[in-house]
């Protein structure tokens, strides 16, 4: 261990947005639950914050410290596949590109997944990573299991039959309780998912957002500002065969418009804000409609290789529509020049105290722009519009609230302050952004 920490003193980290920085005292990648432990009472000895982090794929500083930072690179692998309870558990740095893949291997999937896979297991469930789904939720609701190293370094294993409240809020942790050591998926046979990708207006996907939503078993949208222009996406389940874009169009759409068009667009409209506009025009028309049927993992996610800063809400599904609309006549109405597609998804509601589609049916609108460029005013702006619908944030992007509003939009917050005074009441686990957002 001693090794280990000198060997890592002063690396600096970045999470993956260049949003946040820090230097930690020492770094550590346990390569065992045991060393995992040991490393948390030295911390703690030594009067040392710990943090564990994943990819850094989060935009806020949930992961940064000046103490100890967990690196869960040795902490990878499936543990375990349960064929008759139909579960996988996997250790908490596994990346879920890994996971997907073993898991196909397996002839099984994950019932739904966000739109990248580059997170570990752990990071993307302790901040609430979700797709869309109308009937299924975040990757979060897909835990039965976890394990945790709390503070004084045991080991704890959380279901809804053995500590059953700790379970209850840990899913989505955001690192304020333990340290995630493994976690066990519910996992169902691989199956088929036919996407279907069509350029609509941004008075129709609205008008019939309902419809669409109740009609698809996930259903996503994206809007290009300073247009009326939208791009939508609904997966379901087929019975095949599989269909997956041909290798060149794939590349077309995925790599050559989306990522390599996409980035030079986006560093152009950085440089010249007023092509801006034009810019969304003509990017908005770019993307054709398409049809492709695949495996779940392949049809969910996309490479996203051009970097942005993000802002999501998640609001009661029923005001998605009026706030959107809100936004839209915001842009529209102010000086700003923005880049990058809103993003529109949905959750049905789940019973984790703080997922941020706990105990009520939601939509999530994103914002993202260009890294690099200012985001205050558009994300300001933005926020305005979702708190006054009752919006939570997500707690991985970018935003500005605090434990005093979080706990008025969160029925179920002081469950989850009362169990972390429980596990960490010295706060080992603590750092800025968690004083800000749970309080202390």
């Amino acid at each position: 261990m001693t090794e280990t920490y000198a060997r890592t003193a002063t690396s600096p980290w970045r999470n993956w947005a260049g949003t946040v920085t820090a230097r930690p005292a020492r770094t550590v990648s346990p390569a065992s639950v045991d060393e995992l432990a040991e490393a948390l009472r030295r911390a703690s000895e030594d009067g040392l914050r710990v943090k564990p982090v994943g990819t850094g794929h989060s935009f806020t500083a949930t992961a940064a410290t000046d103490g100890l930072l967990i690196r869960p690179d040795l902490l990878t692998g499936i543990r375990e596949i349960d064929r008759k309870a139909m579960t996988v558990t996997v250790e908490a740095g596994t990346p879920l590109k890994r996971l997907n893949a073993a898991l196909a291997r397996e002839g099984l999937s994950l019932t739904n997944m966000g739109d990248i896979m580059e997170q570990t297991v752990a990071g993307a469930t302790s901040t609430g990573t979700h797709g869309t789904g109308r009937d299924s939720a975040s990757i979060s609701a897909q835990i039965r299991a976890l394990e945790l190293v709390t503070a004084d370094g045991t080991v704890l294993r959380c279901s809804e039959t053995e500590n059953a409240e700790v379970f209850a809020v840990a899913r989505i942790g955001l690192g304020a309780l333990g340290v995630i050591t493994a976690i066990t998926f519910a996992v169902e046979p691989v199956f088929l998912l036919t996407a279907r990708e069509e350029p609509m207006s941004f008075d129709q996907v609205t008008t019939e957002f309902d419809q669409l939503v109740a009609e698809n078993e996930h259903f996503e949208f994206y809007w290009f500002p300073h247009t009326g222009n939208c791009n939508t996406k609904r997966n379901n389940r087929s019975a095949g065969p599989a269909a997956p874009p041909g290798k060149v169009s794939g590349w077309i759409e995925d790599e050559l418009l989306s990522n390599g068009v996409f980035q030079v667009a986006c560093a152009l409209g950085r440089a010249v804000p007023a092509t801006i506009p034009s810019i969304a025009r003509i990017s908005s028309r770019a993307l054709s409609a398409r049809t492709y049927t695949d495996i779940p993992y392949k049809v969910f996610t996309s490479p996203r290789r051009v970097r942005f800063v993000e802002m999501e809400y998640a609001l009661p599904r029923e005001a998605a529509v009026e706030a959107l609309r809100e936004v839209r006549a915001m842009v529209d109405r102010s000086p700003l020049r923005i880049s990058f597609p809103v993003e529109v998804r949905t959750a049905p509601a789940d019973d984790i105290a703080l997922s941020t589609a706990s105990g009520r049916e939601s939509a999530y609108i994103a914002v993202h722009l260009y890294r690099g460029t200012p985001h205050q005013a558009y994300f300001t702006a933005v926020e305005r519009i979702m708190t006054a619908h009752g919006g939570r944030p997500h707690w991985g992007k970018i935003n500005t609230r605090d434990a005093a509003y979080l706990s008025g939009v969160y029925p179920r917050f002081g469950e989850f302050t009362a169990v972390r005074d429980r596990l960490d009441p010295d706060r080992l686990f603590g750092n800025d952004y968690l004083r800000r957002v749970l309080g202390d």
